[in-house]
């Protein structure tokens, strides 16, 4: 059988599994174990690849990395520092227009700089920021669109989950892949906070201005001012300071990525535990962090095992070879990859998108010059736009669920982050053009 065919087999085998409703997991192990053992002629042969495998990928110390920024994310969310964040940036901003979409924005950068996962923004600043924003009047769609379009800094802002994946599966450095996504993570960041102030001069009707003026005539009391108390300031200052050891000494060089997780991981609990969390809810913390980091791990024994396939087949010089074919230039077939990352991001989570994809984008992306940091950055942009894009954007359903409002339609979201999308877009193809965005960082440290 040659390569083409066998790829498109396996190609096929993979969308009928997921298909026909088989979890990405399974889909990936079987189409691997599948497509080795018709390689090898033998069943036992694709068995043993798949222990072996497996095993590699567990002792490997980079896997640590993954745990413990998941715990560090889940003991601080739980510590309720993410909402004295909020309390004391809400306070900074007081003269912002629209300050309360700005302040989630910025809330959203630092919560990413801890968390690394944008689902986990999504549901914290539905909790802590919409009810502030429904009582000062704001919008709801405006309010809601905010929320959900400003928790896609949680993948690109390091730590990020997906450029751990990433580097693991391109052997690409994880430390550099965290320095190439602060840029182009604060730039978004910078464009998400500025397309609210502006919204807000030119409809402030959308953030509550002139609504709060008649309740003031009415006699309603406004929202009261939280105030800066002890816990708030320790809340802030241990987050300030766990972002500066935790990125600060995986770029000066002091610490490794899986030694500054296990680091920051400490402090997290040092943090929460200042903050009053029970032990009860540590060791619950704990539990979440084992319930999220599993099927992580078995999915990057599946990536690995189905890496393995592509190298055997042959698969990877056979879809570069088709798509270089083509004679299509290189933006029109990185605007293909982007198209295919969105579809892929409309029914399937991130991870599972990366491990689908980039075996076979990360090589062609390379064979067209493209610096790998840079298309780094730019997949991890184009996937996480997927989190936002109907009709199973995953970021719009989890603002869906966390909301305390029952009244919240998933149009409202989809429409109020729309314009956060195209921001997302449009920095993918920033950085295809200034790759510098990027790569600066990387190259400096």
């Amino acid at each position: 059988m040659g390569s083409t065919a066998f790829a498109g087999m396996m190609i096929v085998i993979l969308i009928l599994m997921i298909a026909a409703g088989f979890h990405i997991n399974v889909a990936l192990a079987a189409a691997s174990v599948v497509g080795v053992g018709i390689l090898a002629g033998k069943a036992s042969v694709a068995l043993s690849i798949l222990s072996t495998t497996s095993y590699e990928v567990l002792r490997d110390y980079v896997f640590a990395v993954i745990p413990m920024f998941i715990l560090m994310g889940e003991l601080i969310a739980r510590s309720g520092a993410a909402k004295d964040m909020f309390v004391v940036l809400n306070r900074l901003l007081k003269r912002v227009p629209g300050r309360l979409a700005v302040a989630t924005v910025l809330g959203n950068a630092v919560f990413a700089a801890v968390v690394g996962v944008s689902i986990a923004s999504a549901a914290t600043f539905s909790r802590v920021a919409y009810p502030q924003m429904v009582a000062l009047r704001y919008d709801k769609t405006v309010a809601l669109g905010c929320i959900a379009g400003s928790s896609s800094l949680g993948m690109l802002i390091p730590p990020s989950v997906l450029m751990i994946v990433w580097g693991v599966l391109t052997e690409l450095s994880i430390g550099k892949l965290f320095l190439a996504g602060f840029l182009p993570g604060m730039l978004l960041a910078f464009l998400y906070a500025a397309y609210c102030v502006v919204l807000a001069l030119i409809k402030p009707e959308l953030f509550g201005e002139g609504k709060r003026a008649i309740d003031r005539a009415v006699g309603k009391a406004g929202l009261d001012e939280t105030p800066i108390d002890r816990d708030v300031v320790i809340g802030t200052t241990g987050t300030a300071l766990l972002i500066l050891v935790v990125l600060g000494g995986i770029w000066t060089g002091i610490f490794t990525p899986t030694e500054a997780s296990g680091i920051g991981a400490l402090i997290a609990l040092a943090l929460a535990l200042a903050k009053g969390l029970k032990w009860k809810d540590v060791v619950e913390a704990i539990s979440e962090t084992g319930r999220t980091s599993a099927p992580l791990l078995f999915l990057l024994i599946c990536a690995q095992m189905y890496s393995r396939l592509l190298a055997m087949g042959g698969v990877v010089n056979s879809m570069q070879d088709l798509i270089l074919g083509l004679g299509l230039s290189p933006l029109l077939i990185v605007t293909c990859m982007v198209v295919v990352w969105f579809i892929l991001g409309m029914f399937i989570d991130s991870v599972s998108i990366i491990l689908l994809t980039v075996p076979i984008f990360a090589p062609v992306a390379a064979k067209l010059g493209i610096d790998p940091i840079a298309f780094a950055i730019m997949g991890i942009l184009a996937i996480e736009a997927g989190i936002l894009t109907p009709p199973f954007g995953l970021a719009v359903y989890t603002v869906k669920a966390c909301v305390p409002d029952r009244d919240v339609t998933l149009r409202q979201i989809f429409s109020g982050s729309t314009p956060y999308w195209v921001f997302l877009v449009g920095e993918v193809f920033m950085i295809y053009y200034f790759p510098v965005i990027a790569t600066l960082l990387p190259t400096r440290f």
